[in-house]
């Protein structure tokens, strides 16, 4: 039958133009982010159909070892960027199997035996977040590094503490930058959970319900080094979204501790605090201003942290009223996942390099302390001496001004108990960075293994 001029011949069927257009959305553009991961899945597919106990074989190993080379090939093409997937294709599954269609015939038809779109995308998405968030925790880990080092550079510059924006009590840039670094050890910390939540293949559940073929899910499951399968099939497609949402909120917290930082940074280096100087690389000027040094950076940090945020509620909102199953909404889960975990490591990034080449100013800093910044530290300096604490309160309150010669840098010298002025951990905080470090590299090694032994042919 001849296609009419307003359909478009696919692989699945001729679709209606504007439909195709419509229905294919952006993947045709993010999937480009998920080549790599669908050419190491149907590796691992292929791999595993070719050691079916049936008769005849799915694929002999000679065959297997053809559809692996002309793999190899497709991933080469597209670290090149010459790899394509166009709107006929509609997606990065369609696109694989067409040039190897194309390249193999018929073993290339053979490819999509015994799974679906749906278990393709799900094992596509988690392999692609395994690298990314391992990417993203040795980027939290480089700017919790570059915190510590300023922190411990500047451990012993008095600075004001504040609450609801007032002064408060004395603190110190160390106790800042290093409460920053600490709060992001918890962001690795739930980085490394949704890793490990995220660490299930799918594949072989198909359309959700299995195929009356004897897969071997373990086997390949192994083979892409997940840590084991997903159990239920029906969960293994039920998983999608609330996978991704669960790392996209790890990715989040991060960018919670990101944007307050920028916030900080913002603040402590206007020209009324002079706390710090930002590096003038990262600031842009004005087009009619021309004194103008705009912390353009740190404020799109924190613009971006909204969108991020913003992204976990999307996808949150996307499978909360879907039945079990597969449906098309996941696919608008796509968009905000990979663009919300782009936009978290590069912010890393660029903070971390901007904390670098940050300054501080010792007679601004010093000049924000004010009497009643000691008063707390009097008061309980009374109480040392026997006064209750509510007495010491008011007489320290009615004599503020008789604490106009303390020292800033004594009062932070004396509080030296476990997480103070002068009781940071720096080496202790330093180890559990470097401990990230450690579970990256060995995890990347472990994944690049998987890769070369699914590829060699």
């Amino acid at each position: 039958m001849k296609t009419s001029a307003s359909k478009r011949k696919t692989t699945v069927g001729d679709i209606d133009a504007e439909v195709l257009d419509f229905t294919a959305g952006q993947d045709i553009e993010l999937d480009m982010e998920l080549v790599g991961a669908d050419c190491l899945g149907s590796a691992a597919h292929v791999t595993m159909l070719s050691k079916m106990p049936v008769k005849p074989p799915i694929f002999t190993q000679a065959e297997r070892r053809q559809v692996v080379r002309a793999l190899n090939d497709i991933m080469t093409s597209w670290r090149k960027c010459e790899f394509q997937i166009t709107l006929d294709d509609q997606d990065v599954h369609m696109a694989v199997e067409r040039v190897l269609t194309d390249k193999l015939g018929d073993l290339g038809k053979k490819v999509h035996t015994g799974r679906s779109r749906n278990d393709q995308v799900a094992v596509d998405l988690r392999l692609y977040a395994k690298e990314q968030i391992l990417g993203g925790l040795a980027e939290t880990a480089a700017l919790a590094d570059a915190l510590l080092v300023f922190a411990r550079k500047h451990m012993a510059e008095p600075m004001v503490g504040r609450t609801h924006m007032q002064p408060a009590m004395p603190s110190s840039v160390g106790l800042w930058a290093s409460a920053f670094a600490e709060s992001l050890l918890d962001d690795m910390g739930m980085l490394m959970a949704a890793y490990d939540m995220n660490d299930r293949s799918p594949l072989g559940s198909a359309a959700s319900y299995g195929v009356p073929l004897p897969l071997d899910r373990q086997f390949v499951s192994d083979l892409l080094g997940f840590s084991a399968p997903v159990h239920n099939v029906l969960h293994a497609n039920n998983a999608r979204g609330k996978v991704e949402s669960i790392v996209l909120f790890a990715f989040g917290q991060a960018m919670l501790t990101l944007s307050r930082l920028a916030q900080d940074l913002i603040i402590f280096s206007m020209p009324e605090f002079g706390y710090f100087e930002l590096p003038a690389e990262f600031c842009t000027g004005s087009s009619i201003m021309p004194q103008k040094r705009n912390p353009d950076v740190l404020e799109l940090i924190r613009a971006k942290a909204s969108k991020v945020l913003s992204g976990v509620s999307c996808v949150m909102e996307l499978i909360r009223a879907a039945p079990s199953g597969y449906n098309r909404d996941l696919q608008e889960a796509k968009g905000p996942f990979i663009k919300g975990l782009r936009m978290t490591r590069s912010s890393l990034r660029i903070m971390t390099r901007l904390i670098k080449g940050v300054k501080i100013s010792r007679s601004a800093l010093l000049k924000g302390f004010s009497s009643g910044v000691f008063a707390t530290d009097h008061a309980l300096q009374l109480v040392a001496k026997g006064i209750p604490f509510r007495d010491a309160y008011h007489q320290t309150k009615q004599h503020l001004d008789a604490l106009e010669k303390q020292n800033p840098f004594e009062a932070i010298a004396r509080k030296t108990h476990l997480g103070a002025t002068a009781g940071l951990d720096f080496k202790g905080m330093m180890a559990r960075v470097k401990e990230v470090e450690g579970f990256v590299r060995d995890e990347e090694a472990a994944l690049q293994k998987v890769a070369r032994n699914l590829l060699r042919g």
